[in-house]
């Protein structure tokens, strides 16, 4: 009777033992579907993670994760934590011999931009999981797409309800006035005007902003942004002129404003006479700002209701 009883119990130790490795093993063999309608598989959950935008930096190490790979910076990364991370490249030239060096389970890239090198970097062994953030519902797909990679589901939700807490704070508590902005992004040797289908954009409308550039057409090669057209802009008299640029806009921004306050169009706009000129901070605006959003969002919003009250 006593071994009879051994028998049974040892049995259900083997049970309970098997359910938990199957629960175990149900954790960490996962599949996600990304930006591009790719299907992903993980056998478990990937613990080498690498990054080629800055966004997808930030949302890693928001998400308790870190990476053994992140964009090639001048300075010091966004994150300070991915400081001895191996640099390796961006969105438009991988450096995959680097890349490679660091054996990734997993590498974060951008749709678009990456598809062409998709092949490329699962030659290195890892699974590439495509994502983009054009729109501040793009960033919390962003957050939820990583959140499920790395299985901190929980912590990736916690992320987006504090996104729509503010935007919400936005819509609840509107600007007194229509506030009419221009956003101009600065390259070397050209500056285009951003349209609402892009992150800034999007960013300016949810602070409550319009956008005089709603009408222009998009560019051909770059649909979310719109020549510059003095004429037009003037005609619109917006109350506020932001500019913002990719990387460190140090290059690019003396330029504009010796531009504006030289032309004889531009001179003639009261924002430009009054200097309602605002230089939109890099990390916020010149790149995806990742699980910062909010506080992109928050800095357009004291910019427009200053612009109000002049």
């Amino acid at each position: 009777m006593k071994l009879r009883s051994f028998v049974f119990f040892l049995f259900g130790l083997l049970l309970v033992g098997c359910q938990a490795t199957n629960a175990d093993s149900e954790q960490a063999s996962h599949g996600v579907t990304d930006f591009s309608h790719r299907s992903i598989q993980f056998a478990q959950v990937p613990e080498r993670i690498a990054v080629l935008g800055n966004g997808e930096l930030d949302i890693v190490y928001a998400l308790e994760q870190e990476v053994v790979a992140r964009p090639t910076s001048q300075g010091q990364p966004v994150v300070a934590e991915a400081d001895q991370a191996e640099q390796i490249g961006s969105y438009h030239e991988v450096d995959i011999e680097r890349l490679t060096l660091t054996q990734p389970d997993v590498v974060f890239a951008n749709d678009p931009m990456n598809q062409k090198d998709v092949t490329a970097i699962e030659g290195t062994g890892a699974e590439v999981v495509l994502t983009r953030a054009n729109s501040i519902n793009d960033i919390k797909a962003q957050i939820t797409l990583i959140g499920e990679v790395v299985q901190q589901e929980e912590k990736a939700r916690h992320i987006v309800r504090g996104i729509e807490k503010t935007e919400k704070e936005m819509v609840d508590e509107p600007l007194h006035t229509e506030t009419k902005a221009l956003l101009i992004y600065g390259a070397p040797g050209s500056n285009l005007v951003a349209l609402p289908n892009s992150l800034a954009g999007n960013l300016l409308e949810a602070a409550g902003g319009i956008n005089i550039a709603a009408e222009f057409e998009q560019l051909q090669d770059y649909p979310q942004y719109a020549a510059l057209s003095p004429e037009r802009i003037i005609q619109a008299n917006p109350a506020i002129v932001f500019f913002m640029a990719h990387g460190d806009p140090s290059s690019v921004e003396e330029s504009f404003i010796q531009e504006m306050k030289q032309h004889a169009g531009w001179s003639q706009l009261p924002a430009v006479q009054e200097g309602r000129m605002n230089i939109l901070p890099a990390d916020l605006f010149g790149t995806n700002p990742g699980t910062r959003v909010t506080e992109a969002i928050d800095y357009m919003r004291e910019q427009l209701t200053e612009a109000q009250s002049e």
